[in-house]
């Protein structure tokens, strides 16, 4: 009797844990959509509030995570470096963490980690997460170009600091060889990285006009080095000023298309 009493004690409190988890689920949807709502009309604290409610609620609510996180980075201002500010990216770095421990594979997570990152200045983990996110989608153009982005970042950077201790003027060559050495050690490695993945995704998206920019960046960081070779270093000028005239070339394309198209547009052809 008191075995069969027993079975039935356990039995009413896993329907009981049942009946409080089913509960708990529906609140936890219901703090998710108020915090959608908060979101949309960019009151971000209170939706925060509701999103952390959703995740306590539902440790498993995937959505509810990724809505935190973003939450949290849409309250981020990059260039602050302040304490609370550092802050506010990590609490959104750990809540797509917390996304990436369950889907590994998660884009929205992986390219949110690798922004907050980059905008943190932390150039080294950036990279790291821009790369997996080619391991889950290696034809994603526009993390080809943010990966070159920050090659472009650093190599200009440590340039412009050796040519302004010269004194060099925008149009000089490097000649001093000494220094022209360090340039070329420090940065022709991450030039070369940033040249390859600007092709692969021009390659992938042949109209994508930002990383046509980027390479007439490159192009002139690699111009740079041919301390020794004047005419190397006018070829390199010369296509990096093709890359800027291939540039403006589709935005006015795209100008032009999208005249063409807007309501109410009068085109006239010439």
């Amino acid at each position: 009797m008191r075995i069969a009493q027993r079975i039935l004690l356990v039995a009413a409190l896993a329907m009981l844990a049942l009946g409080v988890s089913g509960c708990n689920k529906l609140k936890a949807r219901d703090r998710l959509n108020k915090g959608v709502q908060a979101y949309k009309q960019a009151k971000y604290e209170d939706a925060i509030e509701r999103f952390k409610e959703a995740v306590e609620l539902d440790p498993q609510l995937k959505n509810a995570k990724l809505y935190l996180a973003t939450a949290y980075a849409q309250q981020f201002i990059p260039g602050v470096e302040s304490p609370e500010n550092m802050r506010t990216a990590e609490l959104a770095i750990e809540q797509y963490s917390k996304v990436l421990e369950n889907d590994p594979r998660d884009l929205t997570s992986l390219k949110g980690i690798a922004s907050l990152y980059f905008n943190m200045k932390k150039f080294d983990k950036s990279k790291e997460y821009h790369r997996k996110v080619l391991e889950v989608d290696p034809n994603d153009p526009e993390t080809y170009y943010s990966i070159a982005v920050i090659d472009w970042t650093e190599s200009y950077a440590l340039r412009m600091e050796k040519r302004a201790a010269l004194g060099l003027q925008p149009t000089e060559a490097l000649k001093d060889k000494k220094v022209c050495a360090e340039v070329v050690q420090a940065n022709s490695e991450r030039v070369e990285e940033g040249i390859d993945l600007l092709k692969r995704a021009i390659d992938i998206r042949p109209d994508y006009d930002d990383a046509m920019a980027y390479l007439n960046l490159l192009y002139r960081e690699k111009a740079d080095f041919q301390c020794d070779n004047p005419e190397m270093r006018a070829e390199l000028l010369k296509m990096a000023d093709e890359m800027v005239e291939k540039t403006m070339a589709v935005k006015q394309k795209r100008l032009e298309e999208a005249e063409k198209h807007a309501p109410g547009g009068v085109v006239i052809n010439q």
